[in-house]
């Protein structure tokens, strides 16, 4: 065989180690800090908007599927919490750091 052949890692391969795992997990942290951040300003800012008997009409109502996102320290586990449009007029929350569900 020649001796000059490299092999080469296969696309999507991230290498495990103690270092990177902890990269990781505080990216995931500070993802879902940044994400919370942008919810809590979406409910501060329909606070306001309530139903007769004085309900929040924009509340939060759980999380979307855990996904995974792509970062330069490879995938991180994410969820994006979701609210709940009473009032019907369609309001969402969609992060702006996250890519949307496909």
């Amino acid at each position: 065989m020649n001796s000059k052949v490299i092999t080469l890692k296969k696309p999507g391969e991230f290498v495990e180690d103690p270092l990177t795992e902890l990269l990781r997990t505080g990216a995931r942290q500070l993802i879902a800090d940044a994400v919370e951040a942008e919810l809590q300003d979406l409910l501060q800012y329909y606070a306001e908007l309530r139903n007769e008997k004085g309900h929040m009409q924009v509340v939060r109502n759980g999380y979307l599927p855990e996904r995974e996102i792509l970062t330069g320290l490879g995938p991180v586990k994410v969820k994006v919490p979701k609210v709940r449009d009473k009032s019907g007029q369609g309001i969402k929350f969609n992060s702006a750091l996250l890519p949307p569900y496909l």
